[in-house]
């Protein structure tokens, strides 16, 4: 029998009182960690299938075992759906046995996920869309600058344009995600609660079962604005 999760637990009730002082730090401050020899080998060969292939985008950030994205990419057959993961462990559950797989229009791959996001920014990509699914949340207040949203690269992250979607279990980040995406790029997000007949991801699939709320943000990117 499969083990019930958990809602979030989180010792934080309401918008992080420091979210907005972070914000302002990242989008007043170049962010500049080094990119990765490795990631810089591994994005080239990407970037040359996009070439080839000449079809618009779909990113799945922190894709886990693969499994939404090919989902997405039988639901899209004439669009690319690029799913990115730095766990080699939970890719390889998905049946990915190397670390660069191709499947029709469905590419998986092992790669630090701050590393991809600005090499795609350095070689001009426009997505048409992004997800987001089932981050890991960080609930623990003194953990926020772990949230995505309140990480350095966000507001980098958000030069990609197209749609951006995040879908998550825990209305506070949900909450906190909106907030952000509405103070960098105002009235770019909308939040919402839904449930589906069936989960685009494992993570959502578990959740319908298991009775969760879910909540997703929809939000629609402009690069000009950033």
């Amino acid at each position: 029998m499969q083990k019930a999760s958990r809602a979030v637990d989180s010792n934080q009730n309401e918008v992080h009182h420091q979210l907005l002082k972070v914000l302002k730090i990242h989008l007043n401050t170049e962010y500049r960690k080094p990119i990765s020899s490795s990631s810089r080998s591994t994005f080239s060969l990407v970037d040359k299938i996009h070439q080839e292939l000449k079809k618009p985008l779909i990113l799945d950030s922190g894709c886990g075992t693969g499994h939404a994205s090919k989902l997405l990419a039988t639901a899209n057959p004439d669009k690319l759906i690029i799913g990115v993961d730095k766990s080699a462990h939970r890719l390889a559950k998905g049946g990915l046995d190397f670390n660069f797989e191709l499947l029709e229009n469905c590419l998986l791959l092992k790669m630090n996920l701050v590393d991809f996001w600005r090499l795609a920014i350095e070689h001009d990509w426009k997505l048409e869309k992004h997800y987001l699914l089932y981050p890991n949340p960080w609930p623990k207040a003194k953990h926020l600058r772990r949230r995505w949203y309140a990480h350095p690269v966000f507001p980098q992250l958000l030069k990609l344009g197209g749609e951006l979607e995040l879908r998550c279990n825990w209305k506070l980040y949900a909450e906190e995600f909106q907030a952000a995406m509405n103070f960098i790029m105002p009235g770019s997000c909308i939040l919402t609660e839904y449930r589906e007949r069936k989960g685009i991801s494992l993570f959502e699939q578990k959740y319908l079962r298991q009775g969760h709320q879910l909540y997703r943000c929809h939000c629609f990117l402009d690069k000009k604005s950033i």
